[in-house]
């Protein structure tokens, strides 16, 4: 299909080039006023003012008087395949006891374990397609999605199949991460290395024949899995070519930033409790620092210190950390509402942290997180708003008029 967006109050994310962004760069969010963008074949294939737009009649046009186009965002951290919700530990957590308390009596990810591997495939892709199909509305565009609520071979496997089913059928950009090392299942409670074992010597051979996995990730945690466990397990990961993300200093400080930096992982992420050591080791390496505020609101935490990341020239993605226990939520407007609003970024910060570094936090830098000629035409288009920071500062309100995923309209 070939369509032309014209008269775009303001056409937002405009780059010649991608490059990962660090620093002040951030602040930067290129853009051209009174635009037109091109689109054909699902691809964007050119763009510009109003006043150099030689297209005098077009087919298929949509008129975008008085508001804003800008890319599709890169939601490069979710859990969004599980079953059922945990509404009863929102209620618990409302009345006092803290996330790693509902962990040890059996509820957080065992609890999601347990759902999920009652559920057969075929209803964990059904659930997990109509959560697809709400984020698109929101204006997602790519998404990497987690396994790790299987906690067995079976269920792990189950999970990353139904991704893979997710991949052929939707027109979203989705990468796969395998995170089998989320949390301990029961049977292995006082057996780490037995459980270690499963996710080697059964888990990954499958996975590798299989090609269900881009990325190998690991809950680095007290009480879940140790600087030397993680070490192993992303060690054997590499083998079959997945590469290192890291859950990493969430609930402690607990070494996983370091760990991630040594095995050049593609990024760390939560980051809530870091301190001078961990910004000097990201300061100085290409891992990218992933903050998930949407967990930190949810779980009533200190929220990652992005700020001092920014002035230390990190490069800084957004995520929405899409889960049943701690982020039940997959709406990136939001998500970069409170960036703004708990993190002090700028609008402009935040939405080149939830585009373009987001792409880049997932590898798919040359596909989407910009308006590019050449990259997939995944664009949003506001409602009429005055400016760029209206979005952030008007949370409360839906801005989003239309979503173009690959070229279509949904």
């Amino acid at each position: 299909m070939s369509i032309l967006i014209k008269n775009i109050r303001q056409l937002a994310g405009v780059r010649e080039n991608s490059t990962l962004l660090r620093g002040k760069e951030l602040s930067e969010l290129p853009f051209i006023n009174n635009a037109w963008i091109h689109i054909e074949n699902n691809i964007i294939v050119g763009y510009g003012s109003m006043d150099s737009l030689n297209i005098k009649e077009f087919k298929n046009s949509i008129d975008a008087t008085g508001r804003l186009v800008m890319p599709c965002w890169c939601d490069s951290h979710t859990h969004l395949v599980f079953a059922g919700s945990r509404e009863n530990e929102f209620v618990d957590k409302i009345k006092g006891k803290t996330y790693a308390e509902i962990a040890a009596h059996g509820g957080g990810i065992l609890n999601s374990a347990n759902k999920l591997n009652d559920t057969t495939e075929d209803e964990l892709f059904n659930q997990a397609w109509k959560r697809l199909e709400q984020i698109a509305k929101t204006g997602t565009g790519a998404v990497e999605i987690k396994s790790g609520y299987g906690l067995t071979v079976e269920g792990e496997l189950k999970m990353l199949r139904v991704i893979k089913k997710l991949k052929q059928k939707s027109n979203l950009i989705i990468k796969a991460t395998f995170l089998g090392a989320h949390a301990y299942p029961e049977a292995f409670r006082d057996n780490h290395q037995g459980y270690i074992r499963q996710i080697i010597d059964e888990m990954l051979p499958v996975i590798g024949k299989e090609n269900l996995a881009d990325y190998i990730d690991v809950f680095c945690e007290e009480g879940f899995f140790s600087i030397s466990e993680t070490e192993q397990i992303l060690t054997a990961g590499k083998q079959y070519g997945l590469k290192p993300k890291i859950h990493a200093n969430q609930l402690n400080n607990s070494g996983g930033v370091q760990i991630g930096v040594k095995h050049n992982a593609i990024s760390v992420d939560h980051l809530e409790t870091i301190a001078a050591a961990e910004i000097e080791c990201l300061k100085n390496s290409n891992t990218i620092a992933t903050a998930l505020p949407t967990a930190a609101f949810f779980l009533r935490m200190n929220y990652p210190p992005v700020r001092k990341m920014i002035e230390n020239d990190i490069a800084v993605a957004l995520a929405t950390d899409y889960n049943p226990g701690s982020s039940p939520s997959g709406n990136m407007p939001l998500l970069i509402a409170l960036s703004c609003i708990q993190m002090k970024m700028t609008p402009e910060e935040a939405i080149n942290a939830a585009t373009i570094n987001g792409a880049y936090a997932m590898e798919v830098q040359d596909e989407a997180g910009s308006i590019t000629a050449g990259k997939k035409a995944n664009l949003i288009i506001t409602k009429p708003i005055p400016s760029l920071a209206y979005m952030p500062y008007s949370f409360g309100e839906n801005l989003i008029d239309k979503v173009i995923i690959n070229g279509n309209i949904i």
